[in-house]
């Protein structure tokens, strides 16, 4: 078994965009060997500054000798269909051969040299991976994210012959880059001419020997070992941030922390604001006092050098950048200060949220408005609510925010407390954005969480309402992760707060905000229900709701506008959709903690909108199901079902109460009914309480008296009467059950 070493050796790539190349060049090549028939023993790919890297162990030299019989067409099959085949095989008809009636050829193919798949291979991956973004160079037409420069390929120590056409240059031949085994180490530091390499450990040490890490997670190591070695020489500490850890360290080959100073009177700006100007423009680490909350006068920047003064010089330029930089913040918090709420959300009248669904100050008004409908149900105070949410957005407006907008709420937050707001309305605005994605905190404070329900839910039900929704793999406006944070965050709560109570109001506004801002009626959308219970229930929920969420206020007060009443089939439609969306995204955030997708879509069929009420529900009935009183209770659950679903093909089930005492009834079948009539007082008891545990216990009590029912009952009696009274105790059976789940969409 030999070994494959490729490097592909070009100008700085972009550091997003390394290690997703190093994907693709893993995927692609993988995917090219497997489909030659190419077995190896680990395939490897490495990303960095300007250079993508493969390796694999253990490749043959070849592909395997391909021998195989193909059946081909019936021997009365038109001609066409034998000419189809004989092109396929590349056989004539003399050597095909006929068994029973059907053409068979018997293909043989002799294996290739693997160093002519590698040279496949490298030509697709070339002229077919994509990038975010690539470039054209010289004259030629090859794209690629930087213009290369070299092309390792080797193959058990030898060049593979590979040649990378660049495309026809103006007047003159094409331009080509030849394989060979030569690289480059470091740009500065290396020892400036191209050296020559034998295989991959040969490749990697004499990288190490130019100052080149080759590994993503060895230089992310290099940059956090030597970070926290320059702090701890100087008594500080360093402020973790993972996400500039994996940036910086697709900034520099051999990467080189340095400590460096800034002006102490930048620490009277926000923490935030000091660490964001660093992170985002310098790409520097901040730093504090060990045990300490706010930030030190310092800072750790990540060279790309070893410089003769051990970075003094370099740390001093960087300051100086720095304080640049800090000042222009300086400058947009002071003159913020001047501005104030009242002028930045009057600047929200000129913004637009969407052409649809109206400007930013309309949005702020609608969520408003809902703030004050959830807050009862979070335990906040609604006039308060209604409060913060007016404020929350004007800090778009800002100038803080116009130069860094991912302070967005921090800065709102900050300005509210020196405007005097109370410390809730301002923790209020600076954490109504939360969650933004599954490892973000989530807030706890009600006014917050009234606040952040209102913001995520009026995004859902406006994108929703005008047909704008999450597609396959596109979801351009994050609504999965909006409804992701709405669930993460009644979950949260842990109290019963109805989805229904919160869409349906968000969705009037919505469509009313859609009429007014472009006129084009929002036609009714298709929806996915859970179950036809599911549906019922929400139309029925959501009809004797629309007096108590309107309160009387009229979504369409134009003269010769729609009415609100001719809005109610799109209202209903756009809030069945959402609540459908909300099902598939609380099973997401489920299965990943370990439940069964099965177990979610069998509670939500029963219709229930309380999501606390829903996970409760599905986590009792998990423990049930992992006993065997469940298993084999829902074994008989099926049974009952398939026994009932064939009767409903003949005809309507019969109904009416089950008898006992009937002449030669069997003691199994007694047993069950008296079972299913206590089964039946206990769940709806523990059901009204919301004990599901209890609920499973009572059903749990069921399981023996079904399988003896089974056991020692003919269902199918030829006595009539006998037929229907146990299809009525089957079905009472199946009707206990589906108060608790609907265990017909639980896979056996």
């Amino acid at each position: 078994m030999s070994q494959l070493l490729i490097e592909i050796f070009s100008e700085e790539i972009p550091a997003r965009m390394q290690q997703g190349g190093a994907r693709d060049l893993e995927r692609m090549a993988s995917d090219a060997f497997k489909k030659a028939g190419l077995t190896w023993d680990s395939l490897t790919t490495y990303g960095g500054p300007r250079r993508l890297t493969l390796v694999v162990e253990g490749l043959p030299t070849a592909t395997p000798d391909l021998n195989e019989e193909l059946k081909g067409p019936k021997t009365s099959a038109p001609a066409q269909a034998l000419e189809g085949f004989l092109r396929k095989t590349g056989l004539t008809q003399d050597q095909l051969v006929e068994r029973d009636g059907v053409y068979y050829a018997q293909v043989s193919q002799k294996g290739r040299a693997t160093t002519e798949v590698v040279a496949e291979t490298l030509d697709h991956i070339f002229h077919t991976m994509s990038w975010p973004k690539s470039q054209r160079w010289g004259s030629g037409s090859f794209r690629w994210v930087r213009p290369i420069h070299r092309i390792i390929a080797l193959f058990d120590g030898a060049v593979i012959p590979y040649a990378l056409d660049l495309g026809s240059t103006i007047g003159g031949e094409g331009k080509k880059i030849i394989a060979s085994n030569v690289t480059e180490g470091h740009r500065f530091m290396g020892a400036g001419q191209p050296f020559e390499v034998t295989d991959f450990a040969d490749y990697r040490t004499k990288l190490e020997r130019n100052f080149v890490v080759l590994s993503f997670e060895d230089r992310k190591a290099k940059v956090l070992e030597g970070a926290k070695a320059v702090c701890a020489a100087k008594g500080l500490e360093l402020v973790d941030d993972i996400g500039l850890l994996d940036e910086v360290a697709g900034l520099a080959e051999w990467p080189t922390p340095i400590l460096g100073d800034m002006d102490p009177q930048f620490l009277s700006l926000p923490p935030e604001v000091v660490r964001l100007s660093m992170k985002v423009h310098q790409k520097y680490f901040a730093v504090r006092q060990p045990g300490a909350e706010g930030l030190a006068p310092h800072y750790v920047v990540v060279a790309n050098v070893e410089a003769a003064d051990g970075g003094k010089a370099l740390a001093a330029g960087n300051t100086k950048v720095l304080s640049a930089r800090l000042n222009d913040a300086r400058f947009f918090w002071e003159e913020d200060q001047k501005v104030g709420f009242d002028k930045w959300n009057e600047k929200l009248s000129g913004v637009t949220f969407h052409a649809k669904l109206g400007t930013m100050a309309e949005r702020v008004e609608r969520i408003a408005k809902l703030a004050a409908e959830i807050a009862p149900l979070v335990g906040a105070d609604a006039a308060e609510a209604e409060k913060a949410a007016r404020l929350s957005k004007a800090d778009l407006a800002s100038g803080m925010v116009g130069e860094f907008p991912e302070l967005q709420g921090i800065m709102g937050g900050y300005y509210a407390r020196l405007a005097g707001q109370p410390d809730a309305i301002a923790d209020a605005i600076r954490d109504h954005y939360k969650p933004q994605g599954p490892s973000d905190s989530v807030p706890t404070a009600p006014l917050t969480v009234a606040i952040a329900l209102a913001d995520k839910i009026d995004t859902l039900s406006g994108f929703f309402s005008i047909d704008e929704k999450p597609t396959g793999s596109k979801d351009p406006y994050a609504l999965r992760r909006a409804a992701l944070g709405v669930t993460r965050l009644i979950l949260e709560v842990g109290r019963p707060v109805p989805l229904v109570e919160m869409i349906v109001p968000a969705v009037i506004a919505a469509h009313a905000s859609a009429h007014a801002n472009d006129g084009v009626a929002v036609q009714d959308a298709e929806f996915k229900s859970i179950s036809r219970d599911m549906h019922d229930q929400i139309v029925t929920d959501i009809q004797r709701r629309y007096s108590e969420v309107v309160n009387g206020w009229n979504p369409y007060p134009q003269e010769g506008a729609s009415t609100f009443f001719e809005t109610v089939e799109e209202v209903r439609a756009t809030s069945k959709e959402l609540l459908a969306f909300f099902a598939d995204r609380l099973t997401v955030l489920l299965r990943d903690q370990g439940q069964r997708h099965d177990l979610v879509v069998a509670v939500f069929a029963l219709g229930d909108d309380d999501l606390v009420r829903i996970v409760s529900r599905v986590e009792a009935l998990s423990g049930f199901l992992a006993t065997d009183d469940g298993a084999n209770l829902l074994a008989g659950y099926k049974r009952a079902s398939n026994i009932l679903k064939a009767e409903e093909k003949k005809g309507a089930l019969p109904s009416g109460e089950v008898t006992i005492g009937m002449a030669n009834q069997p003691a199994e079948e007694v047993a069950l009914a008296e079972a299913a009539k206590a089964a039946d007082a206990a769940v709806a008891k523990a059901l009204e309480t919301e004990d599901f545990a209890a609920a499973m216990t009572a059903l749990a009590a069921l399981r023996a008296p079904v399988d003896a029912f089974f056991t020692g009952v003919m269902v199918n009696s030829e006595n009539k009467d006998e037929r229907d009274n146990r299809l009525k105790l089957l079905v009472q059976v199946r009707e206990i059950m589906g108060r608790v789940a609907d265990f017909g969409q639980i896979a056996g």
